[in-house]
């Protein structure tokens, strides 16, 4: 999976004269400091980069300004300026599980023994170091959380389950729910409740 801080990989360059370059007439008025919105809300084209990378995070600089409408620096710098403020986290590569034996998906809600601070976070960071729990929520309830899970097969899953799962710190008892079929997965954020200026 991608780095959390991955933007360093980033495929989008600097173009050629990027770094003086004034904002064009279609930019909609020129941005704050380094692609920031000098009114301190996203605009149209910060909002359109985020819509578009999300659909398609491999694309070339020139090839998202063409997309977006704007000429390459102020977008180059637009995105820049989204990484550094931590609009964008990473860029990751979806990948298929089962073309890499990963049959099961399962949902486990891990109910703990203790529901205190130091207990829970002894807890919590047990879960992160497994692998095979691609995400993990802390839902409503008494110290409840809810994993995904992946595994090669139902043995793997329930050896996963008995030897891994049920021995973690805290844990009173786990309840498991598997995915019969993948309806959406991986879906963009929704970004129609932003009202961009611009």
């Amino acid at each position: 999976m991608a780095s959390k801080n991955g933007v360093s990989g980033k495929t989008m360059r600097v173009p050629a004269g990027a770094a003086g370059a004034d904002e064009p007439e279609d930019a909609g008025g020129p941005a704050g400091a380094g692609g920031g919105p000098a009114s301190g809300e996203l605009d149209r084209y910060h909002v359109a980069i985020l819509a578009e990378l999300q659909r398609e995070a491999r694309l070339s600089n020139a090839e998202l300004a063409a997309r977006i409408g704007l000429s390459p620096a102020p977008t180059w710098r637009r995105v820049r300026w989204l990484e550094e403020q931590g609009f964008i986290t990473g860029y990751r590569a979806e990948i298929d599980r089962r073309r890499l034996g990963l049959g099961v998906l399962a949902f486990v809600r891990v109910d703990a023994d203790r529901n205190n601070g130091a207990a829970t976070k002894e807890l919590e960071e047990a879960i992160r170091q497994l692998p095979e729990v691609i995400a993990c929520h802390y839902i409503s309830g008494a110290g409840t959380f809810e994993l995904e899970v992946m595994a090669t097969d139902l043995d793997a899953f329930s050896r996963f389950s008995i030897d891994t799962l049920l021995n973690l710190p805290n844990v009173k008892d786990i309840h498991t729910s598997f995915s019969l079929g993948e309806v959406k997965a991986g879906g963009a954020l929704p970004l129609g409740h932003l009202k961009p200026k611009g």
